[in-house]
């Protein structure tokens, strides 16, 4: 896959998302969060869903395991060269923010690569991100199970035998919220300010 096709194949997740940005049955007066939500709310499959993956301990856990609180997630790989590191340090930046300002959000990095990403690896990889972020990982299978769930896109470029090798994917943050579950995604020229605005704006609406 070439890097032109890659950048094509985001951007049409992206819009994608945008077009199933969902909750028809929130909308207007029915939405306690609208006067949170950017962009239009049209109808669609719904984002988010029941997972169980492998924390950085090694322990299986579940999605209630995991958003026993407010939660940022964010779907990348620790091999990732830039755009996962800028992505995932802003999250953990307006979680910083939201901490000062009285509000605990758990910050989590779930791995699209399993292959490279155990959970030795993506448990440092989280905990060097932010002493509180959650790095999960699991098998194939499970890896691609929650990536549908919310439905995300990933694909490793074929390199032959090189290890080295990178994966496209997309570069959505989620917000997920326990029982109400997902409300919001954030692109990424979303700034830590703002995502902290619009994540305290939700929590302010519960």
């Amino acid at each position: 896959m070439t890097r032109n096709i890659a950048i094509a194949a985001l951007a049409a997740v992206i819009l994608l998302l945008g077009g199933i940005y969902w909750m028809t049955s929130m909308s207007g007066q029915n939405d306690q969060f609208a006067q949170c939500r950017q962009g239009q709310v049209v109808g669609g499959p719904s984002v988010g869903g029941p997972f169980t993956l492998v924390n950085g301990a090694g322990e299986t856990v579940t999605d209630e395991d995991v958003i026993d609180q407010p939660a940022l997630l964010y779907f990348g790989y620790t091999f990732c060269p830039d755009v996962c590191p800028l992505d995932v340090a802003r999250n953990a930046e307006a979680v910083e923010i939201l901490e000062e300002r009285g509000t605990m959000v758990k910050p989590v990095f779930i791995s699209i690569d399993p292959k490279r990403d155990t959970p030795e690896v993506v448990g440092d990889y989280a905990a060097n991100m932010h002493p509180r972020m959650v790095g999960l990982t699991g098998s194939p299978e499970q890896v691609k199970a929650a990536s549908q769930a919310y439905r995300t896109y990933y694909q490793a470029q074929d390199s032959g035998d090189d290890e080295y090798y990178l994966v496209d994917h997309t570069t959505l943050t989620y917000l997920v919220l326990p029982e109400t579950g997902f409300v919001e995604f954030f692109r990424r020229d979303v700034t830590p300010e703002q995502m902290a605005d619009r994540v305290g704006c939700f929590l302010d609406a519960m």
